[in-house]
């Protein structure tokens, strides 16, 4: 087995380069001349252009293509509560990946507080210079109260990767991993391991794509959710994100985590790093053919391996190095593409499911195994696909500002990520 040491390479990488990304201009300069187009006097005609229809800021700047990937510094990777200033690599690191797989121009943004108002305030104010916005790496339950405000007072996108990428990305591999199985959506017991942002949101997703609520049991750090549990009424007010879902899910309000995992089809784990988080006897109490997501990076809750001594049919990790690695990369590039050329107001739960959807499809065209049953970040194809369908969406949804067909949106996301591709490969 080779051992890579990728925190020394990283730490080469950033004092050679000094940041992983910049700003160059796409407007050739060949004399002075050219300035008095591009800034002052030529300049007046689009800023009074602007002025007096201000939805043409999308058609005359680069603000059509423009994201900012906001983050408070409060939960970055397995790094925790670091601060902006160390949350700043990261944010370039993901801006660099929106660049190369979506085309994307991507601004990283670490702000200077960890109040939620006025993370909500700031983000609020940026919306003019955006045409949508990434929030990554805040603490749950912030993130749920970040989310969802800012979705309730702006008209560009805004997403957050934990919740929604993942999500997103999880109900991808599951889609494909019922069909081999055989497994009924409708008909299926899910176990929730762990209730952070990633498993909250994915209950929400589940429960949209037509998974019954009722039969999900969520499992927090005091162990299963449900009704009667000795903190509900502090989780009220503490959390009613995870409280709504208490009202909702464990329809048969089991207690235990032996009788959660009893009969259960699928166990998606979220949680803390392991091994041994997930115990073996907990998956041999599971359905024939079980389903085992375990997450938690760099170590899995369990290792595939054991989870497959255990029966289990389909293991997926966040992992590059084992098959089935769930990998928010596959759904934020696309669908932030895809949102961008409708220029959408919003990104909604369908447009998540549909790009999922068409992950899976593409698995289910190319051979679905147990082994194989989500894309892996290398299979460029997908990325346009899954642009599309959710610029699709969008507009059946009534969310987005332009129209165009699915053909139409194939090509030009294709066409745009193929250049930023081109063009990040030629750096030396």
């Amino acid at each position: 087995m080779v051992v890579t040491d990728f925190e020394s390479m990283a730490l080469d990488v950033a004092v050679r380069y000094k940041g992983k990304i910049q700003v160059m201009p796409k407007v050739p300069v060949n004399s002075l001349n050219d300035f008095s187009i591009l800034y002052t006097p030529g300049v007046a005609a689009v800023s009074q252009a602007i002025h007096k229809n201000r939805e043409l800021s999308f058609h005359y700047t680069y603000r059509w293509n423009a994201i900012a990937v906001v983050t408070d510094g409060s939960r970055v990777l397995g790094l925790g509560d670091i601060g902006p200033e160390a949350a700043m690599p990261v944010m370039e690191g993901k801006a660099l990946i929106f660049k190369f797989l979506g085309g994307v121009d991507a601004i990283p943004l670490p702000l200077g507080t960890k109040d939620a108002d006025k993370i909500v305030e700031t983000v609020k104010l940026l919306e003019p210079a955006f045409g949508g916005i990434n929030l990554e790496d805040i603490e749950s339950p912030k993130c749920f109260y970040v989310l969802e405000r800012l979705k309730s007072i702006m008209e560009i996108p805004v997403w957050h990767d934990d919740q929604q990428g993942t999500a997103g990305a999880t109900l991808a591999g599951l889609i494909t991993a019922l069909e081999i199985t055989g497994k009924n959506p409708k008909n299926i017991k899910i176990v929730l391991f762990g209730t952070g942002a990633a498993n909250i949101a994915t209950a929400r997703l589940l429960g949209k794509f037509g998974i019954p609520l009722k039969n999900i049991v969520l499992v927090d750090s005091a162990g299963v959710i449900y009704r009667g549990r000795q903190d509900e009424e502090r989780m009220k007010t503490e959390n009613p994100w995870k409280y709504e879902l208490l009202r909702e899910t464990n329809g048969e309000n089991v207690t235990t985590i032996e009788d959660a995992f009893k009969g259960a089809d699928v166990v998606i784990a979220a949680s803390k790093q392991g091994p041994d988080v997930i115990k073996k006897s907990w998956i041999k109490l599971m359905n024939t053919d079980p389903i085992v997501f375990a997450l938690a990076n760099p170590t899995p809750e369990i290792w595939p391996e054991e989870a497959k001594e255990a029966g289990a049919k389909i293991v997926a990790t966040g992992r590059s190095d084992f098959p089935n690695q769930v990998n928010n990369s596959l759904i934020f590039p696309g669908v932030f593409r895809g949102s961008l050329d409708v220029r959408a107001k919003a990104i909604t739960d369908e447009m998540v499911i549909d790009a999922a959807r068409e992950l899976a499809s593409h698995v289910r065209e190319k051979g679905a195994t147990p082994d194989y049953i989500i894309p892996k970040m290398t299979e460029w194809e997908i990325y346009p696909r899954v642009a599309a369908a959710v610029g699709v969406r969008a507009i059946q949804q009534n969310v987005a500002r332009v129209s165009r067909n699915y053909n139409e949106l194939f090509d030009n996301a294709k066409t745009l990520i193929e250049k930023a591709r081109t063009q990040l490969r030629s750096i030396a």
